[in-house]
């Protein structure tokens, strides 16, 4: 069982499928290459097999002759060549161990010499051509301009193959159209092929075998990185997010894994710092009203003796509580957010009058805290927005210039539409924000340090701006901040003119 559950881990893996599928691979070109070779080397075979009948033929044109006899009045064959010659002797040899001389009826003529008909023993094992096969051939090279020649392959009693040129001569005197066939044996030629596929077929599997075995080394140093990736994945947990994998300098696709997984870390470490930043600061902001509720309670329990000094304490705990219920809400607020949940509700809206209603009501703080407000805006601006989330949006840029600005300063909204989008600015004349803190303004519970103060109720939960940012994001939008210290700070958002979905869900996560 042990055994078995093994052999499956194996076969089930990446580098058995890589080696399997190579495998499979080389066999099939090897059985190509094979194949291919063979049928080469039969082409091959045929060429040259054909090349010397072609030869043997016309040899045989110029040694053969058919002439009618004197005594007979039958035509005979003729072999005219010099005994004493061995060339001569060898060449009218060979074409005779395979051959036939019939009339245009299919009847074997004899030979002039001997008086045997003109058919060797070899021929009459394959077989002498039906005369009626040999009349079709007669009857079409007479029909024909130039001569046909005729290829057969044939198989004699032990079954050695043979090929055959037939063709049509003419008698002296070209009186009459006569057959002649030729041939040779192909059993050498069919010897080289077999031995060819029998040693190739003996080579195949051990190739095939040195070829499993290189794949599976090769697939194992291919796959070395990837392990390598695992097993620096396992090692990365929460507490060492820090970790990165370093890559191979290759620049191939392994290197653009572990660069994306890397990535993917980097997105990770972010995450649960945000995270694990964002659970400090609730603990944080949380506490610090629990604790100075349960600290005037305490002290009024113990202390308080009149009504007066009991109002005072409900008073200050009442304060406290609505800061906690304050900070609750917008805690859920954002966590709905960051789900999903905040459905927006786009209608197609003119901004400029949600912009002037909200100058307007600004106005009266701004004026307690000796500020001028300006708004500077075209006449029409349409967009498909959010009314609430946009009113929002442009509440805590409002807030915050005014709060921030001092006695005397300006604070000015404008609108710019363009064509593909809508630009709100939001600017002020207050203390503006240091260039080292102006990455981190929207990040929940960030607050601008104060020199020489500390943070305090009027500088707000520090969570305002993370909704800005969600708000712009969820619009499609993009927001930009530029801030001089002592000169003021300028917010500048884009948002599409007119988007493309309406009622959909988004999941918003703050810059």
């Amino acid at each position: 069982m042990l055994l078995r559950r093994n052999l499956g881990r194996v076969t089930r893996g990446l580098r058995f499928r890589l080696t399997a599928g190579y495998a499979l691979f080389f066999s099939i070109l090897l059985i190509g290459v094979a194949a291919l070779f063979r049928e080469r080397l039969a082409t091959v075979q045929t060429r040259e097999v054909e090349e010397i009948l072609e030869a043997q033929w016309a040899a045989m044109k110029g040694y053969l002759r058919i002439e009618k006899n004197a005594d007979t009045g039958k035509y005979q064959a003729y072999w005219y060549y010099d005994p004493a010659d061995p060339d001569e002797t060898t060449i009218v040899l060979d074409i005779k161990k395979v051959h036939l001389i019939t009339d245009q009826k299919g009847h074997v003529i004899p030979e002039a010499e001997s008086g045997q008909p003109s058919v060797s023993t070899a021929y009459e094992d394959i077989g002498i051509d039906p005369p009626g096969d040999i009349q079709a051939r007669v009857a079409a090279q007479l029909k024909s301009k130039t001569p046909i020649t005729f290829w057969t392959e044939r198989r004699d009693s032990y079954g050695e193959r043979y090929q055959i040129r037939g063709g049509v001569v003419y008698s002296e005197g070209h009186t009459a159209p006569y057959y002649v066939a030729i041939g040779m044996p192909l059993g050498q030629y069919g010897k080289i092929l077999r031995e060819f596929t029998w040693v190739y077929i003996a080579i195949i599997p051990g190739a095939l075998i040195l070829g499993s075995v290189l794949g599976w080394v090769m697939a194992g140093r291919a796959l070395a990185p990837v392990r390598s990736v695992a097993q620096t994945a396992q090692r990365i947990s929460g507490s060492n997010l820090s970790l990165r994998i370093p890559t191979r300098k290759a620049d191939d696709e392994l290197d653009y894994l572990i660069l994306t997984f890397n990535r993917m870390i980097e997105r990770l470490e972010a995450s649960f710092q945000q995270m694990k930043q964002f659970s400090t600061d609730v603990s944080h902001e949380l506490r610090t009203p629990i604790t100075a509720i349960r600290g005037q309670l305490e002290v009024a329990l113990f202390t308080a003796t009149t009504t007066e000094q009991y109002r005072e304490a409900i008073f200050n705990a009442l304060q406290d509580i609505d800061r906690l219920s304050q900070i609750v809400r917008a805690l859920l607020l954002l966590s709905q957010a960051e789900s999903g949940q905040l459905v927006l509700q786009k209608t197609r809206l003119n901004l400029c009058e949600i912009v002037q209603d909200l100058v307007d009501q600004f106005q009266i703080p701004a004026e307690e805290a000796h500020v001028r407000l300006t708004a500077d805006l075209p006449e029409a601006c349409p967009a498909e927005v959010d009314r609430v989330q946009i009113e929002r949006m442009l509440t805590n840029l409002l807030s915050n210039a005014i709060k921030f600005t001092p006695r005397d300063g300006q604070v000015k909204v404008s609108l710019r539409d363009a064509p593909e989008s809508v630009e709100l600015v939001v600017e002020d004349t207050g203390r503006g924000i240091a260039t080292e803190y102006l990455p981190h303004i929207f990040d929940r519970f960030y607050r601008v340090p104060v020199t020489g103060t500390a943070p305090g109720p009027d500088q707000g939960l520090g969570l305002g701006l993370s909704f800005v940012a969600w708000i712009v994001k969820a619009h499609e939008g993009k927001i930009a901040v530029a801030s001089t210290p002592g000169e003021g700070t300028k917010f500048t958002i884009s948002i599409p003119a007119a988007a493309q979905e309406q009622d959909r869900v988004l999941d918003p996560q703050p810059a």
